[in-house]
């Protein structure tokens, strides 16, 4: 079914007055009046924490129809708007919703809301599984996988060839402390690489 064409398509700011983070975004209506506050997760986040009240709403334009108004938002909503961290959007304009344009955005969007988005998340996963074969059988695939392992437990010959590799990597030029040693000034001991002078009223060693 078409969308019905709104009388009024405009582009709107808001700005959360408690931490001055702030969502654009664009909306259609026939009532300038109807107390439309954004459709994405953290600005609506935001609402629900700090109050209605500590949050304006500007009208930056007014466009002819929906697909000015979708264009426009492309344009202002881009990737380097969302890469400001005061920034609430989550992806860029004009898509109307869905999905994340990178996984910056999808840890953004996590850390938003917490428990209760991952638990939409599962939801969508869960859909996802539900309606396409191809996500279904990789989705099975993959926990075949971790089963697979499940209960078992690594041969003393696995853990001695674990060992032996972890114990090489920190050796020589592997290990952090390679060419370092301690020095003190009586009170207080640090490293320093080897190679260093000897700071004044330091010696080596420590206490």
């Amino acid at each position: 079914m078409a969308r019905k064409e709104r009388r009024y398509h405009y582009i709107y700011k808001i700005t959360c007055l408690k931490n001055d983070r702030y969502y654009i975004g664009m909306h259609s209506t026939d009532n300038l009046d109807d107390g439309y506050m954004g459709g994405g997760k953290i600005i609506k986040n935001s609402i629900k924490k700090h109050g209605k009240d500590l949050h304006r709403k500007e009208v930056l334009e007014f466009f002819e129809n929906r697909e000015l108004l979708r264009n426009r938002e492309t344009e202002l909503v881009n990737e380097n708007l969302l890469k400001d961290p005061m920034c609430m959007n989550l992806q860029p304009g004009g898509g109307g919703g869905g999905g994340f344009s990178s996984e910056e955005h999808r840890k953004k969007f996590l850390s938003a809301g917490g428990k209760r988005v991952r638990q939409i998340l599962s939801i969508r996963n869960a859909e996802r599984i539900k309606n396409d074969p191809d996500y279904r059988e990789r989705f099975c695939n993959s926990l075949k996988g971790n089963q697979a392992w499940l209960g078992k437990k690594h041969s003393e010959e696995a853990k001695q060839k674990i060992g032996k590799a972890n114990s090489e990597k920190q050796t020589g030029n592997g290990n952090s402390q390679y060419g370092t040693c301690w020095i003190t000034n009586g009170t207080e001991n640090k490293k320093i690489k080897k190679t260093e002078d000897l700071p004044e009223g330091w010696s080596y060693g420590r206490r």
